[in-house]
């Protein structure tokens, strides 16, 4: 699992674009996307899977 950290305003889809590159170059299946800067904690975590497989 690889695990993200941001501390920004609100997340754009960049970062899950990121982060999905990132899973895919180190094969691994799922990675969470957690960004400090937001109103709530709920609202800054994200899922992120990687369904490419070769």
């Amino acid at each position: 699992m690889l695990v993200e950290l941001k501390s920004v305003e609100r997340l754009s889809p960049l970062h899950g674009k990121q982060v999905l590159t990132y899973l895919r170059l180190l094969d691994l299946p799922l990675g969470l996307l957690i960004n400090f800067g937001g109103e709530t904690f709920k609202q800054g975590v994200k899922r992120v899977l990687n369904n490419h497989r070769n």
